[in-house]
């Protein structure tokens, strides 16, 4: 089981709709000392200037991504010191920016679970969110491919699909520790 000492930090990646927001609140509700990261939150800490991640210039767009993603980990490793499990809700496209993280987390056990529920079952629910939590995106395939190609030994793939969020997240609980080991 993931512990609550804080040695251990989860992230939680896949693409728009596979849970991540969902699952990471109900891992860090259930665990006694937990801290959670939304990514997407951070990102929207940029107010005047502020790119999104696939937004024009593409070179601001990269600057800010591995802004957030340093400020994921600085949180991650303050709240990790002070005994809380770091729990990071956050797009991870590709290698380079997993090794980022795991760079600047070296004294964390990094526990790497990819939501991979299947693109169909993503665009529904990603479809069916509220208004304001919907993302607009379609590039899920091309996403897909990169994920798998350049981290698809790294960590834990987990097919979500006929997984409720609480049935989710109790796995992720009992199991990361054995299966999201990412070295």
């Amino acid at each position: 089981m993931i512990d609550d000492a804080g040695s251990s930090c989860l992230i939680v990646t896949g693409m728009p709709g596979a849970g991540k927001s969902t699952v990471t609140r109900l891992i860090a509700d259930r665990l006694s000392r937990s801290a959670l990261l939304d990514g997407y939150f951070i990102s929207t800490l940029v107010v005047g200037g502020h790119v999104w991640a696939l937004g024009e210039p593409a070179d601001e767009a990269a600057r800010q991504v591995d802004l957030c993603n340093r400020n994921l980990c600085a949180l991650a490793n303050n709240f990790s010191d002070a005994g809380f499990t770091p729990v990071i809700d956050t797009v991870v496209p590709d290698r380079r920016q997993l090794d980022f993280f795991l760079s600047l987390l070296p004294a964390r056990q990094v526990l790497f679970v990819v939501l991979s529920p299947g693109i169909e079952a993503c665009r529904y629910r990603n479809a069916h969110r509220d208004p304001r939590e919907r993302f607009d995106f379609d590039g899920y395939e091309a996403l897909d491919a990169t994920m798998r190609r350049e981290f698809g030994d790294a960590g834990w793939w987990f097919d979500t699909a006929a997984l409720t969020p609480e049935q989710t997240a109790d796995r992720i609980i009992r199991e990361a520790l054995r299966r999201a080991l990412t070295g």
